[in-house]
């Protein structure tokens, strides 16, 4: 391909680092033992989630419905739903492709876990429950131990539902904190989880190190960004997509315009980073931005 006949702004993705990116991350699961469920939010190809199933990830990780819908279509048939489910078009959305996938959802409160119980119900299909809880992040999952054992207790006296185990989100020294407490408990109850699951792609490669999960949910790491490089996961080598633009005007020696403006680049900001005012230089701006 030559880049130089694109129509700017276009994103290029380099196919020998993303195998790279994927095989580097499998053999270090499979090296400890742990089950790769990659998040395909990051680049929602069925192609690319097959190849990492095929490379040996258990299954896949979506965000949203509507992600999963797209997977299974594809033949991706063993799919984690990462997000509490709420409300009777989601439920049923859900039950249609339990129908067809083996699939989970996490669930932090009784309705979600509600919601998935109508899904297996209309499904006539059981759905797995990983309830979550939070390692910090102040996002999505429990907060305290009771309040996860009570999800599992309702998981697994719900019908069509079955408890699969817990996840979180970052691994972290939390996490293995909040393991230790819980999984005597659940053990003592004749709830054993078969999966814990942890995600983050910056700290991945010391998931073994940081808490006793089995199972791995990342997603960035198929491409890489500038953050991951930062976070010292990856290095610019690794970094597998890259956004082409082109300068249209140089008002001065100083200065840039170029044909991309801020919604053609990543949203996340980076800790510590300059305001993204600034393009591939301090002398480089985005087009119709004054930062």
């Amino acid at each position: 391909m030559d880049l130089a006949t694109l129509e700017t702004p276009v994103p290029v993705v380099d196919l020998a680092v993303v195998e790279a990116n994927l095989a580097r991350m499998q053999e270090y699961c499979d090296r400890h033992g742990l089950a790769l469920r990659p998040h395909i939010k990051t680049h929602k190809i069925p192609a690319l989630a097959q190849r990492q199933v095929a490379l040996g990830a258990r299954g896949i990780t979506c965000q949203k419905l509507g992600e999963a819908e797209v997977m299974a279509d594809a033949g991706l048939d063993d799919i984690l739903i990462s997000y509490p489910l709420l409300g009777q078009g989601k439920a049923a959305r859900l039950g249609a492709l339990a129908g067809r996938a083996r699939m989970r959802v996490a669930v932090d409160n009784p309705l979600a876990l509600r919601n998935a119980a109508e899904a297996a119900a209309a499904a006539g299909a059981e759905i797995g429950v990983l309830v979550e809880f939070d390692s910090g992040a102040r996002r999505t999952g429990v907060t305290s131990v009771e309040a996860a054992l009570e999800l599992a207790r309702a998981a697994r006296a719900t019908p069509g539902l079955r408890f699969d185990g817990l996840m979180t989100y970052p691994v972290s020294a939390a996490s293995a904190v909040f393991l230790e407490a819980i999984l005597p408990r659940l053990r003592a109850e004749g709830l054993e989880p078969a999966i814990l699951s942890g995600g983050g792609t910056p700290d991945a490669f010391r998931t073994h190190e940081l808490a006793p999960v089995n199972e791995l949910r990342v997603g960035t790491y198929i491409y890489n960004d500038r953050m991951m490089v930062a976070a010292g996961h990856a290095g610019w080598a690794d970094c597998a997509l890259h956004l082409h633009v082109t300068v249209i005007s140089r008002p001065t020696a100083e200065r840039g315009i170029i044909d991309a403006g801020t919604k053609s680049f990543a949203a996340d900001p980076m800790p510590g980073a300059r305001s993204s005012a600034t393009a591939t230089s301090p002398t480089t701006r985005k087009r119709g931005w004054s930062g």
